[in-house]
């Protein structure tokens, strides 16, 4: 669950920190006191993008930082493949963003984004408050219902995944490989060419690496030569000869003075390594041959290599590879027919198993969208919909891909007499609301996600639906950490902690702070809520009733 949150110099956030509990956690406010800032926090700390105007007044960067506790041990195990250890299912994300980058981290060690957007999804599920229109698209539902079918319909859409991927490789194969009797003659030719030109080449890995060494060397033998001659000349004329009159006086004084002695040892030392110096500098020029000739053997021997790595590729391993590939490609070109029988009889063969296990996919799909739609029915009545007939429906696509053969929509009829329709046609906002709600009730137990963010679900409902969304909200929050963003009494009632989101004039500007409030301090908030600008003591005893049954409730719900 989220712990703590520390966010300092974000918008007009000035610096906040605050404490979650397990339950559920109501978070309400004024219209533009920044709770879409503090829920904003939140994703940026779990890898969203964010732009630098974000960045408030207080110096050049700004800071979030989130402490969560993972319990679930298959969500440690989840997070572990991710590459990250929790240190007693603690894990602590923060992110420094600056104008120009940000320093992640995880638990003091940085990290790429991608690693912190890699695990967020097994630590919180955050519902906007337009995330409900996703349920406008098809696609959605389809990938809801194979997420609710668990491991085995996982492992099977991968399994499909992966033999579409294989047929469509031989397909565009076969298609790629339809040759006319001329195309194929002069395909065979270019091949030959090629093959011809590689293998008389006689290429080697050693002569690759060291060619162009042994030109740079050889084009400019002359002037090493002439450099090196010089500097024998010195050593061996003038520093030589100098050195030897050094020892010589050396000797003359050693006797009189021990110490000399060492040092006229070090002189002879020098002596002898200039001797050998010059013995091998003069047979290294011996052996330095100029030849005009064998230069532009070399020359052309080069050019050679470096036409075949324009046309084969850079290293000895490519051309190597590109000549084996030209002959796999003439070998088929050789036996045409028989090729083009046996790609044909592969795609069948892969067609075939692909279609076998697309049907396998269907039927675990409509398993999954029968259990999906009993569960999603039920939750749907637990929200107030009088009349409810949800259908999960699965039909035939046109053709085969990658996520299988079939088309999942929801359809759905709130009236009684009514023929079922997609969403898109009969569902008002507020009954998407409810919908994506029941949906992550369903899922809470399933996914091993121990917190979720509700930002202001309630649009839309009012009166009995809103005292349902708050008690499925209450059962929810006790087996997951729920915070929620409310506009709603009824929801805001059943608050296990409450906190309030409030601007505050801080060094003559307002900047966003949250505080958690007390059980009078809750009644009131209550009590605003539902009176607005004027707060009576009738409004202060309805807040207070409110409150009294929602500690029932939860009572009763406990029992």
């Amino acid at each position: 669950m989220l712990e703590n949150l520390h966010v300092k110099n974000f918008a007009i956030i000035d610096e906040i920190d605050v404490d979650f509990g397990p339950h559920l956690n109501i978070l309400t406010g004024e219209t533009g006191a920044g709770k879409s800032i503090l829920i904003g926090s939140v994703n940026i700390v779990l890898g969203a993008r964010v732009s630098p105007e974000m960045i408030g007044r207080y110096g050049d960067s700004g800071l979030v930082e989130a402490v969560f506790h993972v319990e679930s041990q298959s969500a440690r195990e989840k997070i572990r493949d991710c590459g990250v250890e929790p240190e007693e299912g603690e894990i602590i994300i923060s992110r420094r963003i600056t104008g120009s980058r940000s320093v992640n981290k995880i638990n003091g060690v940085t990290v790429p984004v991608s690693t912190i957007r890699a695990i967020s999804e097994y630590l919180i599920d955050i519902h906007g408050q337009h995330e409900h229109q996703s349920l406008l698209n098809e696609k959605r539902h389809r990938q809801i219902v194979d997420d609710f079918g668990g491991k085995e319909l996982r492992e099977q859409k991968e399994k499909v995944h992966d033999l579409y991927k294989q047929y469509r490789h031989t397909l565009q194969e076969s298609r790629s490989g339809e040759l006319s009797a001329e195309e194929q003659a002069r395909r065979k030719d270019y091949l030959m060419y090629e093959i011809r030109e590689i293998e008389e080449a006689s290429l080697t890995e050693e002569e690759m690496l060291t060619i162009e060494d042994d030109f740079r060397k050889m084009s400019n033998g002359e002037h090493i030569v002439d450099q090196l001659s010089e500097a024998y000349r010195h050593c061996k004329e003038e520093a030589a000869d100098a050195i030897g009159r050094a020892v010589q006086n050396m000797q003359n004084v050693s006797e009189y003075e021990k110490e000399l002695g060492s040092y006229t040892d070090e002189l002879m030392q020098i002596e002898s390594m200039l001797s050998d110096f010059n013995r091998e500098i003069s047979g290294y020029m011996s052996d330095i041959t100029f030849d005009p000739g064998e230069l532009m053997q070399l020359q052309n021997r080069l050019d050679q290599i470096r036409s075949l790595q324009t046309k084969y590729g850079e290293s000895y391993e490519e051309i190597t590879e590109h000549g084996e590939k030209a002959r796999d490609e003439l070998e088929k070109l050789e036996e045409y027919e028989a090729y083009r029988s046996s790609i044909l009889e592969t795609l069948k063969q892969q067609e075939e198993e692909l279609q076998k296990e697309a049907v396998g996919l269907t039927k675990l799909r409509e398993k999954s969208a029968a259990a999906l739609q009993k569960k999603i029915t039920q939750a749907l009545m637990d929200l107030n919909f009088a009349h409810v007939d949800f259908d999960v429906e699965i039909r035939k696509a046109e053709r085969i891909t990658d996520q299988g053969a079939d088309e999942v929509e929801f359809m759905i009829a709130t009236n009684p007499g009514e023929p079922r329709k997609s969403l898109q046609k009969v569902a008002s906002g507020g009954e998407l609301s409810r919908i994506m709600l029941a949906i992550k009730s369903v899922f809470a137990d399933k996914d091993g996600i121990e917190s979720l963010i509700f930002d202001e679900i309630d649009t839309g409902i009012s009166g009995r639906t809103a005292q349902k969304v708050s008690e499925k909200m209450t059962a929810l929050g006790a087996s997951h950490q729920i915070l929620c963003i409310t506009h709603l009494p009824q929801i805001a009632a059943m608050a296990d902690e409450h906190f309030v989101i409030e601007k505050v004039v801080k060094k003559d500007r307002s900047v966003t702070g949250i505080r958690r409030l007390t059980e009078v301090e809750i009644e009131d908030e209550l009590a605003r809520i539902l009176g607005g600008v004027e707060i009576t003591d009738a409004v202060r005893a309805s807040a207070r009733e409110m409150r009294q049954m929602a500690a029932g409730l939860k009572k009763y719900k406990k029992s």
